[in-house]
């Protein structure tokens, strides 16, 4: 009987255990070889608030030089950061913040409602790629499929330095 007992439990945590790594391998995020756009250059660089808590980040510009498929771009994903690509004047833009200069001021309570105002993280804890410094990944929407694309040699331009930037109003 105690043989049968230890079998039986041998055998739910083989099946808890293969049930894990299922699921931890099918959410590996695929990155896609050929792609239905042409990007021209994607260039970056990073500013900083000239005041305290002003603030910090990194603007990113994305060239697209055909979009044949229409694509939606989503989101980037860069030096263990990700943010919402917007569509700008001429080309994609990213606006990531970062921690350096940041206000201090977080809320702590046990009611929800009085902390609305904090920001979550900065950095993501769990970044999903492993990427070099001077690449990125490109989230994307294609016929309804979310697909991703590394973009490898990104330009880095001088870091600007904002003298006078008021630091944001909560």
């Amino acid at each position: 009987m105690k043989n049968k007992k230890q079998f039986l439990g041998f055998i739910f945590m083989a099946v808890i255990l293969i049930s894990f790594t299922q699921c931890s391998s099918a959410q590996k995020l695929q990155l896609q070889e050929n792609v239905s756009f042409e990007l021209g250059q994607v260039t970056f660089q990073r500013w900083v608030a000239g005041v305290q808590g002003g603030g910090s980040g990194i603007h990113m510009l994305i060239n697209v030089v055909s979009n044949k498929n229409n694509v939606i771009f989503d989101s980037v994903y860069f030096r263990g950061y990700q943010t919402k690509i917007e569509i700008g004047k001429i080309d994609y833009i990213a606006n990531f913040k970062t921690d350096l200069n940041q206000r201090e001021d977080l809320i702590m309570s046990e009611n929800g409602k009085e902390e609305f105002g904090n920001e979550s993280p900065i950095k993501e804890a769990n970044f999903p790629f492993k990427i070099a410094d001077n690449e990125c990944v490109i989230s994307y929407l294609e016929k309804g499929t979310t697909k991703y694309l590394k973009v490898n040699n990104l330009v880095e331009k001088p870091k600007e330095d904002y003298p006078s930037a008021p630091p944001k109003q909560p």
